[in-house]
């Protein structure tokens, strides 16, 4: 397969993730703006935790002074200046799909191609919190369809295998970097604080849509080694960063035919070293110290997985 098709339904299902998690942050923080009360003092610290985990706080303060909701909504979600913004997303999807339309359905491209022109019809310039929340639902439907269009008609070949990489990559850094700014938001704080520590891994598991499933697992309580373990490790949890790994290395063995070759060398062993680390490591037991370096490891690690990954495949 031609390493341009490749990077085409790679970097289409990359971005149709990124703008359906980055909705998924916005919508649970908006539904929070309104739950939770006597939030002053840690309003500002949730706001900022969006920016962190959708973009990056670096660049929104290079344009906004203060973390506004509003500011942030329309940033996360519609600034043509922020490369993560959900409408960029959109875009970056709908060309990458274009680019190799003669491999997709024929179906999968007018959805996300009518999404495009639908939403680059908008003005969003004064839309209200309303008006965004239900844009946000409208993405994750999108996100829904798309799915489905690809899951029901698409062939089970190499452009298949490398769209499901694309899509648990994505998953896997996500769930990181959320766990990694939760943790830095809670670390050094007092231990006592229950509700505090209860809302932000509440949270947490809802940014990834995860909160059911982690009640039926450990009903009713909200600690966080356990809300840890779940997100990171628990292997029947399709977001766990486990779960999106494991399926990329057997997708990377499928392309492979089971055999590592001299230029999937690198690859592999990347994989292994992180497949070694959910062995050895029992989140369970780990102290509040040894978390936050963990994550930052982690995280720079699904970074390397998807450099290394592009690197072998001459991906872009």
């Amino acid at each position: 397969m031609l390493s341009r098709v490749a990077e085409g339904v790679y970097w289409m299902a990359r971005n149709m993730e990124r703008a359906e998690n980055n909705a998924r942050v916005l919508e649970a923080r908006l539904i929070h703006a309104l739950e939770v009360s006597n939030s002053e003092a840690v309003a500002d610290t949730d706001w900022e935790s969006v920016v962190e985990i959708c973009s990056s706080y670096e660049e929104y303060s290079e344009v906004y002074d203060d973390l506004l909701p509003e500011t942030v909504a329309h940033f996360v979600s519609f600034d043509k200046a922020n490369i993560n913004s959900i409408v960029n997303c959109i875009e970056y999807a709908r060309n990458n799909a274009r680019s190799v339309r003669e491999i997709i359905p024929q179906e999968l491209w007018e959805i996300l191609n009518d999404a495009y022109l639908t939403i680059n019809n908008q003005n969003y310039s004064y839309w209200s919190m309303k008006k965004i929340y239900a844009f946000l639902q409208s993405i994750k439907t999108l996100s829904f369809t798309v799915q489905g269009a690809i899951e029901s008609s698409m062939l089970r070949e190499e452009a298949y295998t490398f769209l499901k990489i694309g899509k648990w990559l994505e998953r896997a850094e996500k769930t990181a970097r959320i766990l990694n700014v939760v943790c830095e938001i809670t670390k050094g704080e007092d231990e006592a604080i229950q509700e505090d520590h209860y809302y932000y891994w509440l949270s947490a598991l809802q940014f990834v849509n995860g909160h059911d499933a982690y009640l039926k697992k450990y009903p009713p309580t909200m600690e966080s080694r356990k809300v840890l373990h779940f997100l990171i490790s628990y292997h029947q949890f399709p977001r766990s960063i486990e779960y999106c790994i494991d399926h990329v290395r057997e997708a990377v063995k499928e392309l492979e035919g089971g055999k590592v070759s001299h230029y999937s060398e690198d690859l592999f062993d990347t994989l292994d070293y992180m497949s070694n680390e959910f062995t050895k490591i029992k989140f369970q037991q780990m102290s509040s110290e040894e978390i936050g370096p963990f994550l930052d490891r982690f995280q720079n690690d699904c970074n390397r997985i998807g450099y290394v990954f592009s690197k072998t495949y001459y991906l872009v």
